[in-house]
């Protein structure tokens, strides 16, 4: 595009410009910004249909009282029960007394006849071995191995070892105690 034509292209959009902003100001009376009206034109009110206030309709709310289910709603959760559904869920629950044969109760939990007293753990497998002991006697097990061959471990915690029962499949848990220590007895001093 030559030099000539810009300046005639510039020419013509300079025209189209001011013939935008004449037809936009010239021709109307209203403010330049729009929603706002101008300082001298004529007050239109609102159209409300009865504009006094109907006290008869706001005494009637003012005098109700609520009487639902009183509920903070500030709590989450659902209401609390009236007295005759909380009666009517008792009734429910135990209409007849049960006669019959009772379940068994649960089987004890085993009691392993030992003492935990420490582990130590191997840095190259990182497999613990636990130490315990009854009466004089220690044993040193690893996770897998039996006690008594009645007590497998099954893990070896950091405070607590986790025994399985052989014949039953019940678990047992043995927490890290201290070896029962004799009394340190001082030296009898020499007499003079």
């Amino acid at each position: 595009m030559s030099k000539r034509t810009q300046q005639i292209v510039l020419v013509v959009l300079g025209v189209i410009l001011i013939a935008v902003v004449y037809a936009n100001f010239a021709g109307t009376q209203t403010s330049a910004l729009p929603g706002f009206a101008p300082v001298d034109a004529k007050f239109e009110p609102l159209k409300v249909e009865d504009p006094s206030l109907r006290l008869d309709l706001l005494e009637k709310v003012r005098r109700t009282e609520y009487k639902g289910e009183h509920h903070d709603i500030f709590s989450f959760g659902p209401p609390a029960p009236t007295p005759a559904e909380k009666a009517a869920a008792a009734h429910q629950e135990h209409p007849r007394q049960f006669v019959g044969p009772q379940k068994p109760p649960p089987p004890p939990v085993p009691q392993v006849p030992a003492t935990f007293f420490g582990y130590a753990t191997n840095p190259t497998t990182q497999n613990r071995l636990g130490f315990f002991s009854k009466e004089d006697d220690v044993f040193i097990l690893g996770e897998g191995g039996t006690l008594f061959n009645r007590f497998r471990l099954v893990k070896i915690g950091n405070s607590s070892a986790e025994f399985e029962e052989i014949s039953s499949g019940l678990h047992a848990t043995l927490s890290m105690t201290q070896p029962d220590q004799q009394p340190v007895q001082p030296p009898a001093q020499q007499q003079p």
